[in-house]
């Protein structure tokens, strides 16, 4: 459970930056370094972003659910995505906008420990699920008379189980490794969430080995995954320009631009904020928090628009399902 403090709050900060600790059972966090009166202000675009963001890939989970016509690859993996995506801001959004709105939260190790597992997990099977999308657009366009053969309901159902163990394979060790951590340098985490980073700073002795797994999961990961997912569009463009007819070639680019920019999106702010963190040391703080809030904010928020807007079928259902009752 979260505990607040309010009045308090800044005397007690203080004791905990004096006070050596080995045995940590709870962090403070304070939210956005540098902008604590501003924070409520703050706190309206972001409410504004989480609502549609909730709103928008329920929609579009619930529809996919319900209408048994939309059972296949491109809408399962569509859904997977948007609920990824609604438990991907719910982790972080509601307790930032807590202590926008109360002030500092102190969080419990172990709800603190769970939270960093649950963030770094979604945002790596977020990354996933993009590159399966992208492998169903590069078969479905590229080769598609083998489209029904390769993408079964056995092979859905094993990729979406191989996304949440890749998940669960590369994060554990990384929580791990913050539980050998001893921590000294007080228990206040300059951070609107537990983020690994943010929490293996505040240990007395070496997170080399903390920081050197961290890159190297990343980019063998997500990098990887946006390596492959640029290489699946790239075939994809080079089949869409071949064909023969403008108004195929023009709806083709239009769905394509459309997810690439989402992609881009995703990644750009992703490795921005990841790399600024650990090697962009005269980066103002209150910019590393806010991108690092921003990459779990946004893509939520745009994929129902995108990927949900631009395809024809989620889009006439949501219509339909939106104006049943009418």
């Amino acid at each position: 459970m979260h505990t607040r403090f309010k009045s308090d709050g800044s005397s007690l900060i203080e004791k905990e930056l004096n006070t050596t600790h080995t045995q940590v059972t709870f962090f403070f966090l304070t939210g956005v370094p540098g902008l604590e009166d501003i924070q409520i202000w703050i706190s309206i675009p972001f409410s504004f972003m989480y609502l549609l963001a909730v709103l928008g890939n329920v929609l579009v989970v619930a529809v996919v659910v319900l209408d048994h016509s939309l059972h296949e690859p491109m809408y399962l993996f569509l859904a997977m995505l948007a609920f990824n995506d609604v438990l991907l801001c719910t982790v972080t959004v509601p307790q930032m906008l807590l202590i926008f709105w109360q002030g500092p939260l102190a969080v419990a190790l172990p709800a603190c420990l769970t939270q960093m597992f649950f963030v770094h997990a979604l945002f790596l099977s977020e990354s996933a699920v993009l590159l399966a999308m992208a492998f169903d657009r590069y078969v479905a366009i590229c080769t598609p008379l083998h489209y029904t053969t390769l993408l079964t309901g056995p092979l859905l159902l094993k990729v979406g189980l191989a996304l949440g163990a890749r998940s669960v394979a590369v994060v554990t060790p990384g929580v791990l490794l913050i539980l050998r951590l001893d921590f000294c340098r007080g228990t206040i985490i300059l951070h609107t969430y537990c983020e690994n980073m943010g929490i293996a700073k505040l240990a007395c002795n070496s997170i080399t080995l903390n920081s050197i797994y961290g890159l190297s999961a990343a980019l063998l990961t997500t990098g990887l995954d946006f390596v492959f997912i640029s290489l699946s569009y790239w075939l994809i463009l080079k089949t869409v320009l071949q064909l023969p007819s403008r108004e195929a070639r023009t709806k083709a680019f239009g769905t394509c631009g459309a997810h690439i920019c989402v992609i881009l999106v995703f990644y750009t702010l992703a490795f921005f904020s990841f790399f600024t963190h650990r090697f962009g040391h005269h980066v103002p703080s209150h910019t590393l928090i806010l991108l690092a809030n921003l990459y779990l904010l946004i893509p939520p928020t745009m994929n129902p628009i995108v990927y949900g807007i631009k395809t024809k079928e989620i889009r006439i259902r949501v219509v339909g399902l939106c104006f049943r009752s009418e």
